[in-house]
C-alpha cells in the first residue's frame, strides 16, 4: 500500500501543456546564437534573426519528445552507485552553486573554498540515499577562467557517485570529456551509463544564453546527459501566478529540449526545475515556502506527463543557520515531492536560499529523505505480514514482545531506526549529554572527515586527473 499524491490533475496538465504550446508558437524564446537560429529555422521554426526570437511548433515539441530516450542510466565510477532514470524511489542531487559555507569549526559564515567541495563530496559519498554529486560551492580562492574544471575534477576525486555541473563555456567541453575518458577508459559512446552530466539554465524569462547553450549541445554530441533547469521566481523573472509561471517555465522546458533533440538526435535530457517565489518586501527569491514545492511538484508532473525523466529543486530552506526553521522547511519541500514520485531531488546540504553550504544538513537532509522514503513506501499488506496467528496465540491481555515474528519485523525496513533523531528516555537522553539533531550530525561528519576517503580514486586515474586540471588552468587563462 505505497502512499502516492499529485500536484496537478491529467487535464490540469493538458492545459499546463496547451498554454505552454501557446507562448512557444506567439511569444517564442530568444536564442542568441545565429547557428542554433539556423538549426530551429530549418526544423520547422519561423526566426526572426534580427529580435533572435524562435517560434516553436507544437509538431517541433511532439518530435522531439519522441526523439528523446525515456530511460538511462546516471553511471558512477563505482557502478554500486548507478542511478537508473526514471526511478522506483527518489534519489537525492547535492544542491549546486552556493557561495558561502557555514564553517564546520568555528560555526561563523565565510566565502567558500576548493577545500570544501572536498569535504562535502566526501560527507555526501557516504550518505546512502545521495547518487548525484553536483558541487555545492563555487569556491572563491581558484582562478575564475579555470574554476568550473577544478570543481568537477575535484568533485570526482572526492566522490565515487556520480558527477554533475554547470559548463559555461565550449572550451570547457574537451576538458570535461578527457576527465569522462580517465574514469570510463576507452568506450566510444558514453550513453548507457556516463558518470557526468550537465545542468543548463534557462534564463527567465524566455531566453537562452548563447555560451551555455553552445557548450551543452557539444556535450549532448557525446550523449552526456543534459539536465534542463528552468528558475523563474513567480512575480520577478516570471508572472505572478503560480500556474502561468509553471505553464512560462515549461514552454523553457521544452524550447531546450528542442534545441538539444535537434542538435544530437536521441541525446538523453532530464526536465528539471527550481521555481520560486519571492520575498513581496524585498524581492529576494525564496525557496522554503509552500509556494515552491506547489510550483516545483508541478514541473515534475510535466516531465512525467511527457514520459521523461525528472530532477527537481527540493530539500529547500530559506534558514540562516541549521535548526526549527531549516528542518520544517526542508521537510516541507522534501515530502510532497517523495509523495508523487519525484527521480532525483536536488538540494541536500544548502542553506539560505542555497547560496550557504551547510555540512550538518548534508548529513540532516539524509535523514529527512530517509524518513519521506518510509513514509512513501507506506504499508506493506503482503500475506507475509498477516501475524493472524501472533494474535491468536496471545489471545486477549497478553504481550506480543516474545513473538519471533515480532523480533523479525524489528529488524526489518517497516520499522526504521533513526541514526539522528534521539529516542531515548528522559533519563538516557540526560545522560547522554542531551544531545540534538545538529551534535548527532557533527559527530558523524567528524568520523568522516577524519577517517580514511571511502572508495577512494585509484593513483594511476587522480594523477591523470590532477594532469587534466594543470592543462586546463594553464589553457583556460590565456
Amino acid at each position: 500500500m505505497k502512499i502516492q499524491s499529485s500536484f496537478l490533475s491529467e487535464e490540469e496538465r493538458k492545459i499546463i501543456h496547451a498554454d505552454s504550446i501557446r507562448i512557444l508558437e506567439e511569444i517564442g524564446v530568444k536564442f542568441p546564437s545565429e547557428q542554433v537560429l539556423t538549426m530551429l529555422a530549418a526544423g520547422g521554426a519561423k526566426v526572426d534573426f534580427d529580435r533572435q526570437i524562435a517560434y516553436i511548433s507544437e509538431a517541433m515539441v511532439k518530435k522531439a519528445v519522441a526523439s528523446a530516450p525515456k530511460s538511462f542510466i546516471l553511471g558512477a565510477r563505482n557502478s554500486e552507485f548507478d542511478f537508473k532514470m526514471p526511478s522506483l524511489f527518489s534519489g537525492y542531487n547535492l544542491d549546486g552553486c552556493g557561495v558561502n559555507v557555514l564553517d564546520f569549526r568555528t560555526g561563523m559564515r565565510r566565502p567558500a573554498r576548493i577545500s570544501d567541495v572536498a569535504d562535502a563530496a566526501r560527507i555526501f559519498e557516504e550518505m546512502d540515499l545521495g547518487f548525484v554529486h553536483w558541487s555545492p560551492v563555487s569556491p572563491s580562492d581558484m582562478l575564475s577562467e579555470s574554476v568550473g574544471m577544478m570543481i568537477t575534477a575535484t568533485s570526482f576525486m572526492n566522490t565515487s557517485k556520480h558527477v554533475q555541473d554547470e559548463v559555461q563555456e565550449q572550451a570547457e567541453v574537451p576538458y570535461i570529456m578527457a576527465m569522462i575518458k580517465a574514469i570510463m577508459g576507452e568506450q566510444k559512446t558514453y550513453r548507457d551509463r556516463c558518470v557526468y552530466s550537465a545542468t543548463y539554465c534557462t534564463v527567465a524569462p524566455l531566453c537562452h544564453d548563447e555560451a551555455m547553450l553552445s557548450a551543452n549541445i557539444a556535450l549532448s554530441h557525446y550523449g552526456v546527459p543534459i539536465l534542463i533547469y528552468p528558475m523563474s521566481a513567480s512575480g520577478t523573472t516570471g508572472p505572478a501566478s503560480l500556474y502561468s509561471n509553471i505553464a512560462m517555465a515549461n514552454a523553457e522546458s521544452l524550447s531546450a529540449l528542442v534545441a538539444f533533440q535537434l542538435a544530437s538526435p536521441g541525446a538523453p535530457i532530464i526536465l528539471g526545475a527550481a521555481l520560486g517565489v519571492v520575498n513581496v518586501r524585498s524581492g529576494i527569491f525564496l525557496e522554503g515556502t509552500p509556494e515552491t514545492t506547489l510550483q516545483i511538484g508541478a514541473m515534475g508532473e510535466m516531465a512525467r506527463y511527457y514520459g521523461m525523466p525528472n530532477t527537481t529543486a527540493g530539500c529547500l530552506t530559506d534558514a540562516k543557520q541549521p535548526g526549527m526553521q531549516s528542518v520544517l522547511e526542508k521537510t516541507l519541500t522534501t515530502l510532497p515531492l517523495v509523495l508523487s514520485g519525484a527521480d532525483i531531488i536536488q538540494g541536500i546540504g544548502l542553506i539560505e536560499s542555497s547560496t550557504t553550504l551547510c555540512y550538518e544538513h548534508i548529513v540532516i537532509d539524509n535523514e529527512i529523505a530517509h524518513l519521506c522514503k518510509r513514509i512513501k513506501d507506506g504499508i506493506d499488506v503482503d500475506q507475509a505480514k498477516d501475524y493472524f496467528s501472533d494474535i491468536k496465540e496471545v489471545g486477549q491481555g497478553g504481550h506480543f514482545l516474545k513473538q519471533k515474528n515480532t523480533r523479525k519485523a524489528f529488524r526489518s525496513e517497516e520499522f526504521y531506526q533513526s541514526t539522528l533523531c534521539d529516542r531515548n528516555s528522559y533519563d538516557e537522553w540526560e545522560q547522554l549529554g542531551r544531545p540534538d539533531l545538529i551534535q548527532n550530525s557533527r559527530a558523524k561528519i567528524e568520523n568522516i572527515l577524519s577517517g580514511e576517503k571511502k572508495n577512494p580514486m585509484p593513483n594511476d586515474m587522480e594523477k591523470l586527473m590532477r594532469e587534466i586540471m594543470s592543462e586546463a588552468e594553464q589553457k583556460l587563462a590565456e
